[in-house]
């Protein structure tokens, strides 16, 4: 078990699903993690517990029946005697909560009080499926540990840097006013991170470096950060929006909907059919995980082929894109699951990208496999890099910054994203 003897912070990072519960203890300012668990299948008969320390694994199967006994379990599990992570639970100096949606009101990670849990509780309408469980796991977690600071950080406060002419929709006023109807982009605590990340690979300051940013994954999307700052992202008012994805349509015409609700589809039945019927899935007739679509095509499957190529044409489109409104671009990050782990992907995408600068050396590009690291010929006017994300270590950061930092105590370095933090 380690300790907090030489004086570091340790953060518990919570993420909280409908049925699961995340975490991670990261040692700050060391950005070390002294181990993660998962709780899966909470108010079902048998839930499962499974926690990682170093060579310790604890497995704990019992009945949870709700996201309070599973914080409970967790804090059993992580103080174990013999394959916990800490000693003691006063050994916690933070608490970091992913939440999805902070809509227009938050710009950056705030520390949580009551006005951060109504922001939360208001934009459930926003995020129906994420919001809930998000702010259950900062309710339950404020109720065990009342003492602790604890800060939300939200996957839509990156892209509050957006112009309005990149938010906005080109439909009347009034639903933007009174609905609130714009783009809020998501992922943008892993968007934040690789690029704080390329750019120390590159030696480079954010002041003078723009960055397209790629996470593909199930979900997928494609960000612009100039100077640091999002400019435009692909995914929309909702996750829906942008490339192709696992299951989700992405771009599509709306009039489709229109011309499917005239041949008898509900839109409860459509708004099914695009998150969790299309996409790879619904392309290929195989699967929504990439290594399937890859291994049926190598057999043969035109579809699943077509599949693959459709997706690689709108992650290009989404690119080219970005670069022209951005003017200079300096790298293109790869990261997420598909971006991590496929450099077939990889390969795809950028063989078509050269007239705008991006030279992908193949030969590294398949050697690097999943590993970080640059993947561009030397002379290519924008680094290539695969850098893996790390969501949880984005908001230990922000949990130090926010609670912890002081003059002697921590000092951020200059090639730290943080962008539009601000103290309660």
């Amino acid at each position: 078990m380690v300790g907090s003897e030489d004086n570091g912070k340790i953060i518990l990072v919570l993420n909280c699903g409908s049925s699961s519960l995340k975490y991670d203890l990261i040692k700050m300012p060391h950005r070390q993690s002294l181990g993660k668990g998962l709780v899966e299948r909470i108010g079902e008969e048998k839930s499962v517990l499974e926690q990682k320390s170093g060579e310790r694994k604890l497995v704990i199967e019992q009945k949870v029946k709700d996201h309070h006994e599973a914080m409970e379990l967790v804090m059993k599990a992580i103080t174990d005697k013999d394959e916990g992570i800490i000693n003691n639970v006063s050994e916690i100096a933070g608490i970091g909560h992913r939440v999805v949606h902070g809509g227009d009101k938050y710009a950056s990670s705030v520390i949580i009080d009551e006005s951060v849990v109504a922001a939360i509780e208001e934009f459930i309408e926003l995020a129906p499926l994420h919001n809930p469980p998000n702010l259950i796991g900062v309710q339950v977690a404020r109720s065990l540990m009342p003492d602790l600071p604890q800060v939300a950080v939200f996957d839509t406060a990156f892209h509050q840097t957006m112009p309005p002419h990149a938010y906005l929709y080109g439909l009347p006023r009034k639903f933007y006013e009174e609905f609130k109807i714009r783009r809020y982009g998501f992922h943008g605590t892993s968007h934040r991170y690789v690029a704080a990340r390329v750019t120390d690979l590159c030696k480079r300051h954010p002041s003078n470096t723009n960055v397209i940013s790629c996470h593909l994954g199930n979900g997928g999307s494609v960000t612009a950060i100039a100077k640091g700052r999002s400019i435009d992202t692909s995914m929309g008012f909702t996750p829906l929006e942008g490339m192709i994805m696992g299951t989700r349509c992405g771009d599509l015409d709306p009039a489709i909907i229109g011309f499917l609700m005239e041949r008898g589809y509900s839109s409860k039945e459509l708004m099914k059919v695009l998150n969790k019927e299309s996409g790879l899935l619904g392309l290929s007739g195989v699967s929504n995980d990439m290594r399937d679509l890859e291994k049926a095509a190598d057999e043969g499957n035109h579809r699943a082929k077509e599949a693959i190529d459709c997706y690689a044409y709108r992650v290009r489109k989404y690119i080219g894109a970005y670069s022209a409104n951005l003017i200079k671009v300096d790298a293109l990050v790869f990261t997420g699951g598909i971006g991590q782990n496929g450099w077939r992907m990889r390969e795809r995408i950028c063989r078509r990208l050269e007239n705008i600068g991006i030279f992908m050396d193949f030969k590294l590009n398949k050697e690097m496999g999943s590993k970080e690291g640059i993947v561009s010929e030397a002379f290519s006017p924008v680094t290539v890099a695969v850098i893996p994300t790390n969501e949880e270590l984005q908001i230990a950061i922000d949990v130090y910054e926010l609670a912890f930092s002081g003059k002697n105590e921590y000092r951020r370095r200059e090639t730290d994203f943080v962008v539009g933090i601000k103290r309660p």
